[in-house]
């Protein structure tokens, strides 16, 4: 028995961060409706690189059903609304007002259904002047000021993983949960609104106090820490891995162990992290030397006996092969593949096929034919 079984979610869903967050319902058991349009849902069409399904789509809609309807038609509309009678969750992220204007905004639904869960994921707060601005991924991370602080000095990036919109997915899971067990307490849904824009300020949170009340500014670092030092990638003779020192005790095993300069211990330049930050290149030229006269392996032994922690410099290749990494096999209209696991559930997940568009609807149709429960 999984712990979301017998639970409805009806998701006007599309892209990555609605389906990020359904995907979690559904491996933990619940029923989760997909309603597409004619043409499938935007994450259909970005490659075909899963037997023919596109990577993202194949990663995040494993064990939903799939239905195609025109909710500007009547009838389709009179039965999504019936579908939505009966659901306990119902989620969306439709372009900015567009639920609204069809009358599926999350208050409104409340209004008609009180015991529903109702979800607006948006990209930015609704109560602000950025309401009808279009949000994507990249685009919030740039408006949010992730890309001021990731990359190197001469060029902000992004991130190379869709962060802003797999945080917002998380971020509707949780707050689903979190209604559902207030639900059991009170006996009454919840209109919900989670934004990317949010979910990206939070994640800001360090620069925008460190700017606030400290009056500094964030560097980009490349893959090296703004604000603690050293933690970043280290040269090697053949290639890098990433060391970190986060406490005194950790810098004295450090300088000790494997610099083999006790004298850095108090060095005043270095003696606590705030003074290793501002002189970062002093102690960078230090770590290079040390650090270029050393294979990978044997730095790796080195760190180890001396309990400091590290990391490869993984490619995704290393990472297919990692063996850490744990998979579960679904099955896709093309064929089956090896997912990651859910970091979640582990294997305890409903599991299930990724739809091919509209493969339940024929179904779903004839068992919300009528309001009947």
């Amino acid at each position: 028995m999984l712990p979301l079984e017998g639970l409805l979610v009806i998701a006007l869903e599309q892209a990555v961060a609605a389906p990020t967050c359904t995907l979690r319902l559904a491996d933990a058991g619940a029923r989760v409706i997909k309603i597409e349009r004619a043409e499938g849902e935007t994450a259909r069409h970005y490659d075909k690189a899963v037997h023919g399904t596109s990577a993202y789509f194949a990663w995040l809609n494993r064990g939903k059903e799939s239905i195609v309807l025109d909710i500007k038609a009547e009838d389709d509309r009179a039965l999504l609304e019936r579908m939505i009678a009966r659901a306990d969750v119902f989620v969306q992220n439709l372009a900015p007002g567009a639920a609204a204007r069809l009358g599926l905004g999350s208050a409104e639904l409340v209004a008609r259904y009180p015991r529903l869960i109702a979800v607006d994921i948006a990209g930015y707060p609704q109560n602000t002047s950025y309401r009808s601005m279009r949000a994507y991924d990249m685009l919030v991370q740039a408006e949010s000021g992730i890309c001021a602080v990731t990359g190197t000095p001469d060029t902000p990036v992004k991130v190379g993983v869709s962060m802003a919109d797999v945080m917002t997915g998380m971020n509707a899971h949780a707050a689903i949960l979190e209604a559902l067990i207030e639900r059991t307490q009170t006996g009454r849904g919840k209109a919900i609104e989670i934004t990317m824009f949010d979910a990206m300020a939070d994640m800001m949170s360090v620069p925008l106090l460190h700017l606030e009340h400290a009056g500094k500014e964030t560097p980009r670092t490349g893959l090296s820490h703004a604000s603690i030092y050293p933690y970043g990638s280290v040269a090697c003779s053949d290639g890098e891995i990433v060391i970190v020192v986060q406490n005194p005790g950790e810098w004295r095993r450090l300088c000790v162990g494997v610099l083999d300069r006790p004298d850095l211990v108090d060095d005043p330049r270095f003696s606590d992290n705030p003074k290793r930050v501002e002189n970062r290149a002093a102690l960078a030229a230090i770590l290079s030397e040390v650090f270029g006269a050393m294979t990978r392996a044997q730095a790796i032994e080195v760190l180890g006996q001396n309990a400091l922690a590290w990391s490869n410099v993984s490619t995704v290749a290393d990472l297919s092969r990692h063996p850490a990494l744990r998979r579960i096999t679904v099955d896709t209209p093309g064929g089956a593949f090896e997912a990651v696991r859910s970091p979640v559930r582990g294997a305890q997940v409903k599991g299930g096929t990724v739809p091919a568009l509209g493969a339940d609807g024929d179904r779903i149709r004839q068992e919300f034919a009528t309001t009947d429960q």
